[in-house]
């Protein structure tokens, strides 16, 4: 095969592409050394005197890709490296160049099979050990009008960005933030383009702080958002979503445009845990707006990770107390919306719904509607969840509470201050931040008391007197199994918050 040139050579790929469209002859194509061939083509044949020849072999090279059973050897003998190397090669042709068009087949087939060989972990070392992801954003950049090539590459992205690695490789690619947002912009109606590069920007902002300010300076980025959420909002409202000719048709499955929404949510959520992002977002009545038509629309049982992701973005949002905040505006009418979650069964919700309340409840109204609205009384009750970050969170929602001393009776209702106790108790030596949190709140309690009354019942004070005296012994206290770092930071955090409050608690306890 390597001894021909010419039509002879396209000849040769012609028949072998068509005996690779057939499965039942991988093993022939194993047997025969016929990848090896295809493969010696593509890395020392001239792309420009081939390129119909070349598009014929890498088809083969395609399908054989298609093979789960061939593709540690396809990785084996060299094949990423060698795409990498015709890709790099491509990338060098001026886009407006007419050889550079003449290549769209080959670059779909390409990166098709790209596509099928990112799954082995091998082949993502291989594939940033070439170079190949700033090579991808650049085939991005020149092909953006192609949804064929855009779409394969969007599907090696959302495959890489998964792992720690890549996606820091992904990420310290510069332009790839303008590159999605204008892909997002040029084909915003291709549904498996669009949830794909969401959920790309997703992966790129979950743990990097750097990535979230990138995207959020990239000129257009919060509109394109923006506009993406509006049209996927009502496209679910309505049951319907856009075909790829512009054309409006019925929902196949009602997920399409919730799954859109999901990622795309997520993306928001991730984007305003960084400070100054976060602070602009809270003040962005779009995007608020659209939040809380969200919550309207859906319920918990309608879709779960739904109305979860968008709680969870409101209860980030909500953390920024400045000035113009849309969420500080809407306070009461979003408790009155998470109302509905907060009473469902569901323990992610409840959980998300709680924390917001943690945030809001600092706002006096907030803590009027939670006593009118006896949302209290149910915050009570979570302390039994034996759920450690629920308990934690509705302790911050009494905590707020408690701060005025005319709602501190409140833990006198539903067992309140025997709940907190057992809370300390079972989660205090693993968790020393939220047992200064149940310190706080037994602490604003039991302020103000007249000497003469007891703070507590004599089996509470009881129990406090043995928990406090035990856990402020540091050999005790700290005499659990965690890692170095982790331990380091446990310390600290006995040391510096929960030591303070949990000696003047019992010192008053003692009085």
């Amino acid at each position: 095969m390597l001894k021909v040139s010419g039509k002879n050579l396209l000849n040769v790929c012609k028949l072998v592409f068509k005996i690779s469209r057939n499965e039942k002859n991988d093993s022939l194509i194993q047997n025969d050394r016929i990848l090896d061939s295809l493969l010696e083509i593509l890395r020392a044949e001239d792309l420009q005197a081939n390129s119909e020849a070349f598009l014929y072999c890498m088809g083969a090279i395609k399908f054989i890709s298609g093979n789960a059973s061939l593709i540690t050897e396809m990785v084996n003998k060299g094949t990423v490296e060698i795409l990498v190397q015709l890709m790099k090669q491509i990338n060098e042709i001026n886009e407006n160049d007419a050889q550079f068009s003449s290549l769209g087949h080959l670059l779909v087939q390409l990166t098709a099979t790209l596509r099928n060989l990112v799954d082995l972990p091998q082949s993502r070392c291989k594939l940033l050990d070439s170079g190949a992801i700033p090579e991808l954003c650049l085939m991005l950049e020149k092909c953006v009008s192609d949804k064929d090539v855009c779409t394969n590459v969007a599907r090696i992205f959302s495959k890489l960005s998964s792992f720690n690695d890549c996606c820091t490789a992904l990420a310290d690619c510069s332009r790839c933030y303008v590159l999605f947002l204008a892909l997002l912009n040029k084909h915003p109606k291709k549904q498996d383009l669009v949830v794909r590069i969401i959920f790309i920007l997703g992966n790129l902002t979950a743990k990097n702080n750097q990535a979230r300010e990138n995207f959020f300076e990239a000129q257009g980025s919060i509109d394109t958002l923006v506009a993406l959420f509006q049209t996927h909002c009502e496209a679910d409202c309505n049951g319907k979503l856009w075909k790829d000719d512009g054309e409006l048709k019925n929902f196949k499955r009602l997920s399409e445009a919730e799954d859109v929404l999901i990622k795309l949510i997520r993306v928001i959520a991730n984007l305003s845990i960084h400070p100054s992002v976060g602070t602009s977002l809270a003040t962005n009545h779009q995007i608020v707006a659209l939040l809380i038509t969200v919550l309207e629309y859906k319920s918990v049982d309608d879709c779960e990770e739904l109305v979860i992701n968008t709680t969870a973005t409101i209860n980030n949002l909500s953390y920024y107390q400045v000035k113009n905040s849309v969420i500080q505006e809407k306070k009461l009418y979003i408790a009155e919306l998470l109302l509905k979650l907060l009473m469902s069964s569901n323990m992610d919700g409840i959980l998300e719904a709680t924390r917001v309340f943690g945030n809001l409840s600092q706002y006096h109204e907030i803590c009027d509607f939670i006593i009118q609205r006896k949302v209290y009384k149910f915050m009570i009750a979570l302390l039994d969840a034996k759920h450690q970050d629920v308990c934690f969170s509705a302790c911050g929602v009494l905590i707020n509470l408690t701060v005025d001393k005319s709602r501190r009776s409140i833990l006198n209702e539903e067992g309140g201050i025997r709940k907190l106790i057992d809370c300390l108790r079972d989660f205090g030596p693993t968790d020393w931040q939220l047992a200064c949190l149940i310190c706080k709140t037994l602490w604003n309690y039991s302020e103000n008391i007249p000497t003469a009354v007891p703070c507590f019942e004599e089996d509470d004070c009881n129990t406090l007197l043995i928990l406090l005296a035990s856990y402020l012994d540091e050999e005790l206290a700290l005499d659990y199994s965690f890692d170095s770092d982790l331990r380091d930071y446990h310390k600290l955090y006995w040391e510096t918050e929960f030591k303070p409050v949990a000696q003047k608690l019992l010192q008053r306890i003692q009085n």
